[in-house]
């Protein structure tokens, strides 16, 4: 029985693209003081406490993760799912390392330098690098090892077979092991269930079956509860930050991340119910490749350019060229290496065999 190819969301090309702008914002903006010499926040003081908000750039990302890896994974075969995430994943992710071994390993340039030796670079290419207790080469490198436990959940569930009730069962059963997890306060435990951003992935589980089957109450349970624990999450995690970094180089405050946090779940849900359709284009489609090397090369892009354009520019102009260099190797990135990749090795299509799913699920999996 041939299974109907994914419906392609051109929403989800943007809300991603708009997480990746996030993250690039916080960092470029709050967060990368070794990059500009100085607390980025004292640069930009007017948009500084918006910026830092960008830090949650990464929970969307998630909770998209959770509804369209799903929506990949229904009716697939595990080989299937394995070679389309190792696709997605690996040559940007490989590429993005070399940058960080030639700017940091090479040329020593200042910034979030990781100070890793050649086998720890070695072991970074296998993604796997933080069950070791490895050092991330980049910084974002943390949220993968996070969607790589994610995508083994999904392939057990593949083994097993993926139903509607197959998979409310697995998010009340993640759900309350998160909540667990909370108390018990084990690390062997917290690794496995990720307390912190399971309820992402389970509400964009969730919000998939209400897209797909419509509304029913339990999903929209789940959709709360993951809302409920994602608030507690989130203000933990940015409490953290604030710690680490003093209020004043993070200005961010707690109705910010609640305010934040809930328009993640409202955008979400909007979307499951159909109510942010938008016609798919090329820009869209462009933006939406774009957002994964975007996510892993931003940080590249500002090692370079901002210590050398320093001084001869005001600070926002620039971000703003930082911020389009980035892009435009990123396009590059997407336009030159991914897609031929992606066209190599996709499966060959014949009489007997189904087309290949939209490409939409393909790049709208991770950051």
């Amino acid at each position: 029985m041939h299974r109907r190819a994914p419906e392609r969301l051109a929403e989800l090309d943007l809300l991603r693209f708009v997480a990746a702008l996030a993250v690039v914002a916080f960092h470029y903006l709050v967060a990368f003081k070794s990059v500009w010499g100085e607390q980025p926040a004292e640069l930009f003081p007017a948009v500084a406490p918006l910026a830092g908000l960008g830090i949650l750039g990464v929970e969307l990302f998630f909770m998209i993760s959770g509804f369209v890896i799903l929506m990949s994974a229904w009716g697939r075969g595990l080989g299937a799912f394995a070679r389309s995430r190792f696709v997605r994943l690996y040559p940007a992710y490989w590429l993005s390392l070399a940058a960080a071994f030639g700017l940091y390993g090479v040329l020593a340039l200042k910034g979030p330098d990781p100070k890793l030796t050649g086998a720890e670079y070695a072991l970074n290419a296998t993604m796997f690098q933080r069950l070791f207790k490895g050092i991330d080469a980049v910084g974002v490198y943390w949220s993968l090892w996070a969607e790589l436990r994610f995508y083994l959940i999904m392939a057990v569930m593949i083994l097993i077979g993926i139903t509607a009730n197959r998979i409310l069962i697995l998010g009340g059963v993640w759900l309350a092991a998160a909540t667990g997890a909370l108390f018990l306060d084990n690390q062997v435990v917290n690794e496995i269930v990720m307390p912190a951003y399971a309820p992402y992935f389970v509400a964009g589980m969730s919000l998939y079956l209400i897209h797909r089957r419509g509304s029913s109450w339990l999903p929209w349970l789940y959709v709360v509860a993951g809302w409920a624990l994602a608030l507690n999450a989130a203000l933990e995690r940015v409490e953290r930050r604030v710690k680490a970094a003093g209020s004043a180089a993070m200005p961010v405050t707690d109705l910010g991340v609640i305010l934040t946090v809930t328009a993640i779940f409202v955008v979400m849900a909007l979307v499951a119910l159909g109510l942010l359709r938008m016609r798919s284009n090329g820009l869209l489609t462009a933006l939406g490749g774009t957002t994964y090397p975007l996510y892993l090369f931003h940080s590249a892009a500002a090692v370079v350019l901002i210590p050398l354009l320093a001084g001869g520019m005001p600070p926002w102009l620039i971000a703003l060229v930082t911020l389009l260099a980035a892009i435009l190797v990123s396009y590059l990135v997407y336009a030159c290496v991914e897609r031929p990749v992606q066209r190599l090795l996709r499966p060959r299509k014949s009489s007997r065999t189904p087309a290949a799913p939209s490409t939409q699920v393909e790049k709208a999996s991770v950051p």
